[in-house]
């Protein structure tokens, strides 16, 4: 396991980007589930992609940090 890129120093390292990805994950999820207010395609598609970009852009920004912090 000595080339991988999640062993146990690095999670220790990029638990600050975990974090965020679970609880946006879970936004996502709640989002996609419930709505209170009536449906408008619109809003609910600006309001899931105010959610989805920063999780892959952040995804992306932590699977990058966990590489540099292998390196």
């Amino acid at each position: 396991m000595a080339n991988s890129v999640f062993d146990r120093e690095t999670m220790l390292d990029i638990t600050v980007n975990i974090v965020p990805l679970v609880i946006l994950g879970f936004f996502i999820v709640y989002t996609l589930i419930w709505s209170p207010y009536p449906t408008n395609w619109f809003i609910e598609g600006i309001a899931l992609g105010l959610h989805i970009i920063p999780f892959v852009l952040l995804a992306l920004l932590t699977y990058i940090s966990a590489r540099a912090i292998e390196g």
